[in-house]
Protein backbone atom coordinates (compact mmCIF):
# COMPACT_ATOMS: atom_id res chain seq x y z
CA UNK A 1 0.00 0.00 0.00
CA UNK A 2 1.19 3.48 -0.74
CA UNK A 3 2.45 5.63 2.11
CA UNK A 4 0.06 8.20 3.50
CA UNK A 5 0.98 11.56 2.05
CA UNK A 6 1.21 14.82 3.98
CA UNK A 7 -2.21 16.23 4.72
CA UNK A 8 -1.58 19.51 2.88
CA UNK A 9 -0.51 19.44 -0.79
CA UNK A 10 -1.35 20.83 -4.25
CA UNK A 11 -2.91 19.09 -7.25
CA UNK A 12 -5.53 19.27 -9.99
CA UNK A 13 -9.31 19.04 -10.52
CA UNK A 14 -12.37 17.48 -8.92
CA UNK A 15 -14.75 15.15 -10.78
CA UNK A 16 -17.92 13.45 -9.61
CA UNK A 17 -19.84 10.37 -10.70
CA UNK A 18 -22.27 10.87 -13.61
CA UNK A 19 -20.24 13.68 -15.14
CA UNK A 20 -19.21 17.13 -13.99
CA UNK A 21 -21.58 18.54 -11.38
CA UNK A 22 -21.79 22.20 -10.47
CA UNK A 23 -21.88 22.70 -6.73
CA UNK A 24 -24.05 25.08 -4.81
CA UNK A 25 -22.77 26.51 -1.52
CA UNK A 26 -26.08 26.19 0.29
CA UNK A 27 -28.32 23.19 0.86
CA UNK A 28 -31.60 22.51 2.56
CA UNK A 29 -31.03 19.70 5.02
CA UNK A 30 -34.77 19.38 5.57
CA UNK A 31 -35.01 18.07 2.03
CA UNK A 32 -33.01 15.01 3.02
CA UNK A 33 -35.30 12.02 2.65
CA UNK A 34 -35.84 9.74 5.64
CA UNK A 35 -34.95 6.95 3.22
CA UNK A 36 -31.28 7.92 3.65
CA UNK A 37 -31.25 8.25 7.44
CA UNK A 38 -30.00 5.66 9.94
CA UNK A 39 -28.77 3.28 7.25
CA UNK A 40 -26.22 0.82 8.70
CA UNK A 41 -23.71 1.13 5.86
CA UNK A 42 -23.07 4.79 6.73
CA UNK A 43 -20.66 5.98 9.40
CA UNK A 44 -23.05 8.70 10.61
CA UNK A 45 -26.81 8.37 11.14
CA UNK A 46 -27.53 11.37 8.90
CA UNK A 47 -25.89 13.26 6.06
CA UNK A 48 -24.62 16.64 7.23
CA UNK A 49 -23.39 19.87 5.67
CA UNK A 50 -19.62 19.41 5.35
CA UNK A 51 -16.53 20.95 3.81
CA UNK A 52 -14.32 19.45 1.13
CA UNK A 53 -10.93 21.15 0.95
CA UNK A 54 -9.39 20.68 -2.48
CA UNK A 55 -5.67 20.37 -3.18
CA UNK A 56 -5.96 23.30 -5.60
CA UNK A 57 -6.88 25.48 -2.61
CA UNK A 58 -10.64 25.81 -3.01
CA UNK A 59 -13.42 24.64 -0.67
CA UNK A 60 -16.69 22.92 -1.57
CA UNK A 61 -19.73 22.65 0.70
CA UNK A 62 -21.61 19.38 0.34
CA UNK A 63 -24.00 17.20 2.31
CA UNK A 64 -21.76 14.24 3.11
CA UNK A 65 -21.58 10.88 4.78
CA UNK A 66 -19.15 7.96 4.58
CA UNK A 67 -20.09 4.50 3.31
CA UNK A 68 -18.10 1.97 5.34
CA UNK A 69 -18.95 -0.91 2.96
CA UNK A 70 -17.63 0.74 -0.20
CA UNK A 71 -15.20 2.99 1.75
CA UNK A 72 -16.28 5.93 -0.37
CA UNK A 73 -17.16 9.47 0.60
CA UNK A 74 -20.71 10.10 -0.61
CA UNK A 75 -22.87 13.19 -1.02
CA UNK A 76 -26.61 13.81 -0.98
CA UNK A 77 -28.13 15.94 -3.72
CA UNK A 78 -31.65 16.15 -5.18
CA UNK A 79 -32.80 13.20 -3.06
CA UNK A 80 -30.06 10.95 -4.43
CA UNK A 81 -26.70 9.76 -3.12
CA UNK A 82 -23.58 9.93 -5.29
CA UNK A 83 -20.00 8.75 -4.77
CA UNK A 84 -17.15 11.22 -4.77
CA UNK A 85 -14.64 9.95 -7.32
CA UNK A 86 -11.01 10.88 -7.84
CA UNK A 87 -10.40 11.29 -4.09
CA UNK A 88 -6.75 12.00 -4.86
CA UNK A 89 -7.80 15.55 -5.77
CA UNK A 90 -9.13 16.10 -2.23
CA UNK A 91 -6.91 17.41 0.54
CA UNK A 92 -9.27 17.06 3.51
CA UNK A 93 -12.94 16.40 4.20
CA UNK A 94 -14.52 17.77 7.40
CA UNK A 95 -17.65 15.89 8.54
CA UNK A 96 -19.26 16.55 11.91
CA UNK A 97 -16.06 18.32 13.03
CA UNK A 98 -14.03 15.19 12.22
CA UNK A 99 -11.20 15.23 9.68
CA UNK A 100 -10.77 12.69 6.86
CA UNK A 101 -7.99 12.43 4.29
CA UNK A 102 -7.81 10.35 1.09
CA UNK A 103 -5.47 7.36 1.08
CA UNK A 104 -5.37 5.54 -2.25
CA UNK A 105 -9.08 5.20 -3.14
CA UNK A 106 -10.53 5.37 0.40
CA UNK A 107 -10.60 7.90 3.27
CA UNK A 108 -9.00 7.60 6.69
CA UNK A 109 -10.21 9.54 9.72
CA UNK A 110 -7.42 11.55 11.34
CA UNK A 111 -7.20 10.96 15.11
CA UNK A 112 -3.66 12.22 15.86
CA UNK A 113 -1.52 14.16 13.40
CA UNK A 114 1.86 14.33 15.19
CA UNK A 115 4.38 13.38 16.45
CA UNK A 116 2.92 9.91 15.89
CA UNK A 117 0.08 9.85 13.36
CA UNK A 118 -3.03 7.78 14.10
CA UNK A 119 -5.85 7.09 11.64
CA UNK A 120 -8.96 4.93 11.41
CA UNK A 121 -9.94 3.13 8.23
CA UNK A 122 -13.69 2.71 8.75
CA UNK A 123 -14.74 -0.57 7.16
CA UNK A 124 -17.83 -2.76 7.15
CA UNK A 125 -19.01 -6.01 5.61
CA UNK A 126 -22.54 -7.02 4.60
CA UNK A 127 -23.60 -10.10 6.54
CA UNK A 128 -26.58 -12.39 6.41
CA UNK A 129 -28.69 -12.57 9.59
CA UNK A 130 -27.63 -14.96 12.34
CA UNK A 131 -28.36 -18.62 11.72
CA UNK A 132 -28.81 -21.37 14.35
CA UNK A 133 -25.49 -22.78 15.52
CA UNK A 134 -24.30 -25.33 18.04
CA UNK A 135 -25.18 -24.94 21.72
CA UNK A 136 -28.09 -22.61 21.00
CA UNK A 137 -25.96 -19.82 19.54
CA UNK A 138 -26.06 -18.12 16.16
CA UNK A 139 -23.52 -17.68 13.39
CA UNK A 140 -23.26 -15.07 10.67
CA UNK A 141 -21.79 -15.45 7.20
CA UNK A 142 -20.80 -12.98 4.53
CA UNK A 143 -23.72 -12.31 2.23
CA UNK A 144 -22.09 -13.66 -0.94
CA UNK A 145 -25.45 -14.45 -2.54
CA UNK A 146 -26.51 -10.82 -2.25
CA UNK A 147 -23.21 -9.57 -3.61
CA UNK A 148 -23.22 -11.95 -6.57
CA UNK A 149 -26.81 -11.23 -7.54
CA UNK A 150 -26.62 -7.45 -7.73
CA UNK A 151 -25.15 -5.27 -10.41
CA UNK A 152 -21.52 -4.70 -9.44
CA UNK A 153 -21.85 -0.95 -9.08
CA UNK A 154 -20.82 0.63 -5.80
CA UNK A 155 -23.73 3.09 -5.99
CA UNK A 156 -26.07 0.18 -5.18
CA UNK A 157 -24.60 0.11 -1.68
CA UNK A 158 -25.71 3.70 -1.17
CA UNK A 159 -29.37 2.62 -1.21
CA UNK A 160 -31.44 1.06 1.53
CA UNK A 161 -30.33 -2.54 1.99
CA UNK A 162 -32.77 -5.46 2.32
CA UNK A 163 -34.02 -5.68 5.88
CA UNK A 164 -32.57 -9.15 6.49
CA UNK A 165 -28.98 -7.99 6.07
CA UNK A 166 -26.72 -6.43 8.68
CA UNK A 167 -23.40 -4.59 8.60
CA UNK A 168 -20.45 -5.96 10.56
CA UNK A 169 -17.93 -3.25 11.44
CA UNK A 170 -14.33 -4.22 10.68
CA UNK A 171 -12.48 -0.94 11.15
CA UNK A 172 -8.66 -0.86 11.21
CA UNK A 173 -6.29 1.53 12.98
CA UNK A 174 -3.22 2.81 11.12
CA UNK A 175 -0.24 4.38 12.82
CA UNK A 176 2.84 6.07 11.33
CA UNK A 177 6.05 6.22 13.36
CA UNK A 178 9.19 7.76 11.88
CA UNK A 179 7.82 7.22 8.39
CA UNK A 180 6.93 3.55 9.00
CA UNK A 181 3.29 2.52 8.68
CA UNK A 182 1.61 -0.17 10.79
CA UNK A 183 -1.97 -1.38 11.27
CA UNK A 184 -3.67 -3.02 14.24
CA UNK A 185 -7.09 -3.95 15.57
CA UNK A 186 -6.28 -5.40 19.00
CA UNK A 187 -3.79 -5.34 21.87
CA UNK A 188 -1.71 -8.24 20.57
CA UNK A 189 -1.06 -6.48 17.27
CA UNK A 190 -0.44 -3.17 19.03
CA UNK A 191 2.19 -4.73 21.30
CA UNK A 192 4.22 -5.80 18.26
CA UNK A 193 4.57 -2.17 17.18
CA UNK A 194 6.08 -1.22 20.56
CA UNK A 195 8.15 -4.32 21.26
CA UNK A 196 9.87 -4.26 24.63
CA UNK A 197 7.15 -2.07 26.15
CA UNK A 198 4.43 -4.72 26.41
CA UNK A 199 4.36 -4.68 30.23
CA UNK A 200 3.90 -0.90 30.44
CA UNK A 201 1.26 -0.96 27.72
CA UNK A 202 -0.77 -3.74 29.32
CA UNK A 203 -0.60 -2.04 32.70
CA UNK A 204 -1.82 1.25 31.17
CA UNK A 205 -4.68 -0.50 29.34
CA UNK A 206 -5.78 -2.31 32.50
CA UNK A 207 -5.57 0.67 34.85
CA UNK A 208 -7.50 2.91 32.42
CA UNK A 209 -10.00 0.24 31.35
CA UNK A 210 -9.23 0.88 27.67
CA UNK A 211 -11.06 -0.88 24.85
CA UNK A 212 -9.77 -1.15 21.29
CA UNK A 213 -13.35 -0.81 20.05
CA UNK A 214 -13.33 2.78 21.32
CA UNK A 215 -11.25 5.19 19.16
CA UNK A 216 -10.88 7.64 22.06
CA UNK A 217 -9.35 4.87 24.18
CA UNK A 218 -6.93 4.00 21.39
CA UNK A 219 -6.02 7.67 21.03
CA UNK A 220 -5.23 7.83 24.76
CA UNK A 221 -3.07 4.71 24.46
CA UNK A 222 -1.09 6.05 21.49
CA UNK A 223 -0.51 9.35 23.30
CA UNK A 224 0.85 7.34 26.24
CA UNK A 225 3.24 5.51 23.87
CA UNK A 226 4.62 8.63 22.17
CA UNK A 227 7.44 8.83 24.70
CA UNK A 228 8.63 5.31 23.77
CA UNK A 229 9.72 6.45 20.31
CA UNK A 230 11.65 9.58 21.29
Amino acid sequence: MKQIKHIHSNSITFRLMFGIILFSTTFNLHAQSEEFQNLPQYLFPEFSTSTIKMKIGTDRILILNYNIVTEKMVFFQKNQVFDLVNPETVDTAILNNRKFIPVDKVFYEVIIERPISLFIEHKGKIMEPGKPAAYGGTSQVSSSNYVSNIQMNSSVYNLKLPGDLIIKTESVFWIIINGNKYNFVNERQFDKIFQGKEKEIRSFIKSNHLKFENPLDVKKLVQFCIGFKK
